[in-house]
Formats: structure tokens, sequence, C-alpha cells
């Protein structure tokens, strides 16, 4: 049995409250009485993507777990990369940050969907073709989950879906030529939520910082979409020696 953790929208801000719900977090996944085959960490790392904001960041997301973690659109490629990837020798400091797991019996592939600049997300042409040879280069009985900050569907969360990832037809080509390819994950949305694309699972981790406010609940008396006041929460995605797949949710006391 493989479980991997999936952490998502940690915005650390330079505040207490921020650094409280990712310790928390980290923490619980520290305690488990069980050695996780990954933690990824799927994107807005920091809330504005200052030098000051990352600065803060290896502190809180220690773990004895494999640890990886990718940019969203809070986050700035450059100052991700000087600090959460000192050993990274990519000379341009704004190539997309994409990374690759490979574990005993499955393969993350943890994809850049930030655009600089902008909330919207995409996959390069470049991060499509890295991508694709990891496939390539993937056996077909190693299950291989893609990971990245913007679901490439609508989640029905106005607020999020004009910003959801775009150019999604050239991710779905990709996904036609590679079998093994079991599911996809993706953060950005701030709710646990479930669904499908180009016939797979896509499967959207919980905010640890916040939670949106659902079209039909609501409005808050400070936001309009946001909770704040719900417990962190993060995904564990489980894939069996049969080749299923089982994703539970879990919230966090802080």
């Amino acid at each position: 049995m493989i479980v991997i953790a999936q952490v998502s929208n940690i915005h650390v801000d330079g505040g207490q409250r921020s650094a409280d719900r990712t310790r928390a977090v980290m923490r619980y996944l520290e305690e488990l009485p069980y050695d996780l085959a990954a933690v990824l960490v799927t994107g807005d790392i920091a809330d504005n993507g200052t030098a000051d904001e990352y600065a803060a960041v290896p502190a809180l997301l220690t773990s004895r777990h494999p640890l990886l973690v990718c940019p969203g659109n809070h986050d700035d490629r450059a100052a991700f990369r000087k600090v959460l990837l000192p050993d990274d020798t990519e000379a341009r400091p704004y190539a997309p940050v994409n990374q690759v797991l490979r574990g005993e019996g499955f393969v993350v592939a943890l994809c850049d969907s930030s655009v600089p600049g902008k909330d919207e997300g995409y996959l390069e042409d470049e991060t499509l073709e890295w991508l694709d040879g990891v496939l390539a280069g993937t056996p077909h009985e190693v299950p291989v989950l893609v990971a990245f900050h913007h679901p490439p569907v609508p989640l029905h969360t106005p607020y999020v879906d004009e910003i959801r990832q775009f150019g999604a037809e050239r991710l779905a080509a990709l996904a036609d030529r590679h079998p093994h390819l079991r599911a996809f994950l993706a953060g950005h949305a701030h709710t646990a939520a479930a669904t499908t694309f180009a016939g797979r699972p896509l499967l959207v981790a919980p905010g640890v910082d916040s939670a949106i406010r659902l079209p039909w609940e609501n409005p808050g008396p400070d936001s309009p979409h946001v909770h704040r006041d719900l417990p962190p929460a993060l995904a564990f995605h489980v894939l069996d020696e049969d080749g299923g797949l089982t994703t539970h949710y879990r919230t966090v006391t802080v």
C-alpha cells in the first residue's frame, strides 16, 4: 500500500496564523505511525512571493517523509527556486519548476502550472514535453500521478474557476497516449473536491490557510468567498497492490 499526502495553499505570509496552521499539518504528518511514500505541497507556498516569506518556509516544511513542493499563482518562481531548491542548476530563474519522484512502485510528476505575473494557470510547452518524457520513460505497469497547482476543469466555484488551468486540451491529448497515467492531483481551489479530467480522477486537495465558500453557502461577514474559521485540511492518496486509487481527506487541529 502506497500512501501519499497532499498539502496545498499554505500561504506563508510572515504572520503567526499561517505559520501555526502549516506547522500543525506538518506535525500531524510527522507523528503518523506510518512512513508515507511522499508529501506533496501543491502550490501557493508564499502568500506574496517575497524573499522574506520564503525565508520562513524551510523551517515550516520539514518532514521525515520524501517532500516535493511546486509553485502556485501566489509564488514567484525565482524566489521559490532560490530558497526551496538551492541545488537547482536551471540557468533561467523563471523557467517552470518541474520535478519528478520515482518511488517504489509509483511515480509522481509535479508540474508547474503557474504563469509569472498572472493568477490563472497554464502548462508551458516545455512542461508538457518534460511530462511526456517522464511518462514515456516509465514502464507501463508503474502508475504515474500527475500533480500541479491549478485544476484543469471548472469546479463550479466561480471565484476559482475563472483562474483555473487553461489550455487543458493539450494535457488531455498527452494523457491519451499514456494509459499508466493514473490520476491528476491539484490544489488552488481551497476545497476538497473530486471530479474527472481526460478520463482519469482529478483529486483536489483542500487548503491549509483557508477554505473557499461554495456558491450555495452563505457569505461570511468578512469575506464573501473565504472561510477563515475552518481547520486546515489535507488529502491522502492511497495506491493499492491491485492498482486501485482511494483518496481520504482529513482536518487537523491547530
